[in-house]
C-alpha cells in the first residue's frame, strides 16, 4: 500500500534505513523501450546507500568483543560511510574518527563534522600504500588510538552482508521478480556483491552490471580477469572506483563492467535532477548512463532494468552543481549562442546595414564608411549580396592611383560577404571570419538584418 511504511513511529532514526523507493525513470529515458527504475538510496536518513552497513559494522565489531563502551571508530572513507557510521555511532555513544581524500567535497567534511567526527583530510594523489593515503592513514590511527577499532569497510564481510540482506530482497519484492538487469558501481563492492548475489541466487538469470569512473582499476582488472595490472588515474567522480582491489567485491558476480567519463557522469547527475525531480551524486550519473546504455541495447519491454541512485546531490553543491567548478575543470559545455544574440548587442548608431551599390563610385563609398565609421561595406544588388569593399583596399588603391576614386564599386570590388542565418551558432560564424573575410550578413527569411565583422565578434567574445 502507498506510504504504509511511515504510518507508525519508529523507535530510533536507525529503523528508516532501507526500503528506499524505486522509481520508474520517465523523461531521460525518452525513445528508449526498456523500462529503467531508479532505487532512490539517498531516501535513507543519513542520504546515502552507506546508511547500510554502519550498524552492522558496529555490531560486529561489539559481537566480536573488538568494540568496547566509550570506544572510538575509525574509517577512510569517501564520506558517505562516515555518516552512516556515525549516525549509528552517535546512538551507540561511539566517537568517530574519519581520514578522507581532498577530492572530496566540503559538504561531506561540514557534514561529518556536524556529527561530532574528526575529520583529516589527505592527499588523493598518492599511491595506495602510501603512508598519507585515507586508508593507510585511517588504519594507523586505529592501531595508535586505545579502544580503538577500524571499520574497514574495504574488507569487512558486514559490509556485502548487509546488502544481502536488506537491498537484493527488497529489489526483488519492488520488482515482484522480475528485475533481469541490476546496474551498480563498486567503491567498496559491498553493494553490487550483496544485492547482486541476493539476486542471482533468486534468479541465475540476472545481470549484474557495473560501471566505473574513467581512471579507476576496477574494470580493466575484470576485463583482462587480474591478468592487465594497471595504475589508477585521478577522476571526479566521488565514492566508487579504486585504485586498489577491495577485498569485499566479488568481481565472479559481474556480467560486465562499463567505464564511464566524469563529464557524461556529471551530466547525467544533472539530468536526473532536472529532468527526473533526483537530486542525486555524480556516482548515480554515472551507474544511470550504464543503464540507459543496458536499456537501448536490450530494446526489450519486457526487460527490467534496475539501477542504484547511491547519494544526494546536496553533498556536490559545490561541485558538479557549481557551473563555475564544472567549467573549471572542463565539464560544461559552453552554452549556445546564435548569431542574433551578437546582432542585439552591437553599440551605434549606424544604419542595421551600411551598404553601397554597385554603381556607386570610390568616392561616395569611403565618404559612406567616414560618415558612418565603419571599414567595410557589402556591395549590394537589391537583396543580394554581389561584393565587398574595405576602406584599406580602397584607401591603398586610391592612393596609388587617385583615378580610380571615380570609378564604380564594381569595377574593384572584392568577394561578396558570406550570407549567414541568424540562428546560426556563434562559435561556426567564428570559422568563418579572417582576414581575407572580415564580416558576414545575418539574415532572416531570406532578408538581411545585420552585419557582423571580426571586431563585432571580438568585443562580444570579451563580453562575455
Amino acid at each position: 500500500m502507498k506510504h504504509e511504511r511511515n504510518r507508525k513511529p519508529y523507535d530510533n532514526v536507525l529503523d528508516t534505513i532501507g526500503w528506499t523507493p524505486l522509481i520508474r525513470l520517465n523523461h531521460v529515458t525518452r525513445g528508449i523501450r526498456t523500462p529503467i527504475y531508479a532505487k532512490a538510496e539517498f531516501f535513507n536518513p543519513g542520504g546515502s546507500v552507506k546508511d547500510r552497513i554502519g550498524l552492522p559494522i558496529i555490531e560486529r565489531a561489539e559481537k566480536e568483543g573488538r568494540l568496547k563502551p566509550g570506544g572510538t571508530i575509525v574509517e577512510g572513507t569517501s564520506g558517505n560511510t562516515g555518516v552512516g557510521l556515525a549516525i549509528a555511532a552517535a546512538l551507540r555513544g561511539y566517537k568517530c574518527v574519519f581520514t578522507m581524500p581532498d577530492k572530496m567535497s566540503q559538504e561531506k567534511v561540514r557534514l561529518l563534522k556536524a556529527f561530532g567526527a574528526e575529520v583529516i583530510v589527505t592527499p588523493t594523489a598518492v599511491p595506495p600504500d602510501h603512508p598519507d593515503n585515507y586508508v593507510m592513514m585511517a588504519k594507523r590511527i586505529a592501531a595508535e588510538t586505545p579502544n580503538a577499532i577500524l571499520a574497514d569497510q574495504f574488507y569487512n564481510d558486514a559490509n556485502p552482508e548487509a546488502h544481502y540482506a536488506t537491498t537484493g530482497p527488497e529489489l526483488w519484492e519492488q520488482t515482484e521478480g522480475k528485475i533481469t538487469h541490476f546496474v551498480a558501481a563498486a567503491g567498496t563492492g559491498g553493494t553490487i556483491t550483496g544485492a547482486g548475489r541476493y539476486l542471482k541466487e533468486r534468479n541465475k538469470k540476472v545481470k549484474v552490471i557495473a560501471g566505473d569512473p574513467a581512471g579507476s582499476i576496477l574494470a580493466e582488472y575484470w576485463r583482462s580477469k587480474g591478468k592487465n595490472k594497471i595504475e589508477g588515474t585521478p577522476y571526479k567522480v566521488e565514492g566508487i572506483g579504486q585504485d586498489k582491489l577491495p577485498g569485499t567485491l566479488d568481481m565472479s558476480l559481474i556480467d560486465e563492467y562499463y567505464t564511464v567519463s566524469d563529464k557524461e557522469s556529471f551530466a547525467m547527475a544533472r539530468r536526473l535532477t532536472r529532468e527526473e525531480g533526483l537530486f542525486v551524486g555524480g556516482s548515480s550519473g554515472l551507474i544511470a548512463s550504464v543503464a540507459l546504455k543496458i536499456a537501448r541495447e536490450l530494446a526489450d519491454p519486457k526487460a527490467m532494468v534496475v539501477a542504484v541512485l547511491c547519494d544526494t546531490g546536496e553533498r556536490y553543491l559545490s561541485k558538479l552543481y557549481s557551473d563555475e567548478w564544472m567549467r573549471e575543470n572542463q565539464m560544461l559545455d559552453a552554452p549556445r549562442v546564435a548569431l542574433h544574440t551578437v546582432l542585439g548587442r552591437k553599440n551605434g548608431t549606424a544604419p542595421t546595414v551600411v551598404s553601397v551599390a554597385p554603381g556607386a563610385t570610390v568616392r561616395q563609398a569611403i565618404g559612406l564608411m567616414s560618415l558612418h565609421d565603419v571599414s567595410q561595406l557589402p556591395v549590394m544588388d537589391g537583396a543580394n549580396c554581389i561584393g565587398s569593399v574595405s576602406d584599406w583596399s580602397l584607401s591603398q588603391k586610391s592612393l596609388e592611383n587617385p583615378k580610380l576614386l571615380d570609378t564604380t564599386v564594381s569595377e574593384i570590388m572584392d568577394s561578396p560577404f558570406p550570407m549567414v542565418a541568424s540562428d546560426q551558432p556563434v562559435d561556426s560564424v567564428v570559422k568563418l571570419l579572417s582576414k581575407s573575410n572580415p564580416a558576414v550578413l545575418v539574415q532572416e527569411h531570406g532578408v538581411v538584418q545585420g552585419i557582423v565583422t571580426r571586431s563585432d565578434m571580438l568585443h562580444f567574445m570579451m563580453s562575455r
